[in-house]
C-alpha cells in the first residue's frame, strides 16, 4: 500500500510533518551533536548517582534535628500572632452586672 502510495501519489498528503503518513525528517549533524550532548550529561548523572555521598546508616535520621528547629520555629511563628487569653469576667465586663439600680 505505501508502495502504490510513493508512486501513483505526487506526495505526502495533509500536512506533511504531521500524521501517520509524515515526510521523514533529515537527521543533521546538530541533532546528533545535540543527542551526543544529552547522553554524555545523562551518562554523567548516572555516574554521580551511583556514588552515594552518604551511607544507608549515616542517612537514616541525619536531618532529623533540623527539621525538629524548622517545626519549632513554625509553631512559634503561628503562636506569636495568636491574640492572647482572655478570662471570662474580661467578655462579660461590658454587661456591668455586678452593678443595681441601688448604687
Amino acid at each position: 500500500m505505501f508502495l502504490t502510495l510513493a508512486l501513483l501519489r505526487k506526495g505526502i498528503p495533509g500536512h506533511q510533518w504531521l500524521g501517520k503518513y509524515r515526510r521523514p525528517r533529515a537527521v543533521t549533524w546538530h541533532m546528533k551533536r545535540n543527542m551526543v550532548k544529552h547522553l554524555e550529561r545523562e551518562a554523567a548523572n548516572e555516574y554521580w548517582l551511583s556514588r552515594p555521598f552518604m551511607t544507608q546508616e549515616q542517612e537514616l535520621g541525619h536531618a532529623a534535628e533540623r527539621r525538629q528547629q524548622i517545626w519549632q520555629r513554625f509553631k512559634e511563628s503561628k503562636s506569636s500572632n495568636f491574640p492572647q487569653h482572655k478570662s471570662f469576667a474580661d467578655h462579660l465586663s461590658h454587661l456591668q452586672i455586678s452593678k443595681t439600680w441601688s448604687s
